[in-house]
């Protein structure tokens, strides 16, 4: 099919919804471990983040959770943008001080980022971006060239400040998310072709795409999940991903895209300003502009 036109370059990600099985034990980790402040709570779900008026992370509860399955189809990490090596040093002084395993670390040369996990097994990344202009290119300029090198932890934790900070960084975000597929080259079509992302880099398995230039705001990868289908609705995992275009004609644009493209698993449903579709993995994408 004919690739879609590009989606609005301001395109951000706005806010992720996870379910949970633990409420209160989730919520402790993402406020206290994570430094996530908590907006709102009650016996069904909380909503924590940075600005009040619009939180970044919704968890929702899970009666009778079963566990999660690294094979399964589904979420691979949140990633948490920071807005300096400074800022990600302190969150990870905090996640070491709030005795939680530091499962990886890596330099992509377009960032320099560190891996981990929540209560339930879900994949937490926290991460800083290099300048744009130190981002290593392919030799045609295009895209990004995306690398993992060990990280100089001790050069990154030199820049920490001299308190420890109980609180995220204000400026932080969702940078990207990461999804685990079951067909790479299906998944990227979607996001490619009909949502109008650009593919940024490749990997064995593995696609990156983003809006603006952008390193990625989504990664595919299909490392332990070929042909796998998705998790259970009992078992923790993303429920849904919220972008944020910059106005209502990216949105409109958006929305005569979905209903072009063929397909059941890109009908979409327009409901107070919101477009909401699914991937073809069943992942749910929500849309909306200011």
């Amino acid at each position: 099919m004919a690739s879609a036109a590009p989606i609005d370059p301001s395109l951000r990600i706005g806010s992720v919804r996870l379910a949970v099985a633990d409420l209160p034990r989730s919520i402790e980790f993402y406020e206290r471990v994570l430094g996530l402040p908590l907006v709102s709570r009650d016996n069904d779900g909380a909503l924590l983040g940075v600005d009040r008026e619009s939180p970044s992370l919704e968890l929702t509860a899970i009666a009778d959770a079963t566990p999660v399955s690294p094979h399964d189809t589904g979420l691979f990490h949140v990633a948490w943008l920071h807005p300096s090596r400074a800022a990600l040093a302190a969150t990870v002084q905090r996640i070491v001080r709030g005795g939680w395993l530091i499962g990886g670390a890596s330099d992509h040369g377009v960032s320099e980022a560190l891996y981990l996990s929540d209560p339930d097994g879900l994949g937490i990344e926290v991460y800083a971006d290099r300048p744009r202009e130190q981002w290593p290119r392919p030799a045609d300029g295009h895209a990004v060239k995306m690398v993992t090198l060990p990280l100089d932890l001790d050069d990154l934790m030199a820049q920490a400040p001299p308190q420890a900070q109980d609180a995220i960084a204000p400026d932080t975000s969702v940078g990207h998310v990461h999804l685990k597929v079951s067909d790479v080259p299906r998944a990227l079509a979607f996001y490619r072709d009909v949502l109008g992302l650009h593919e940024q880099a490749q990997l064995p398995a593995a696609a990156f795409l983003s809006a603006g230039g952008y390193h990625h705001h989504v990664g595919l990868n299909s490392w332990q999940s070929s042909g796998a289908s998705g998790p259970p609705d009992s078992a923790p995992g993303l429920r849904n991903v919220g972008f944020e275009l910059g106005d209502a004609d990216a949105l409109a644009a958006l929305r005569r895209g979905l209903a072009d493209a063929p397909g059941e698993t890109v009908a979409a449903r327009a409901d107070d300003g919101h477009l909401s579709t699914s991937d073809p993995d069943g992942n749910r994408l929500t849309f909306v502009a200011p």
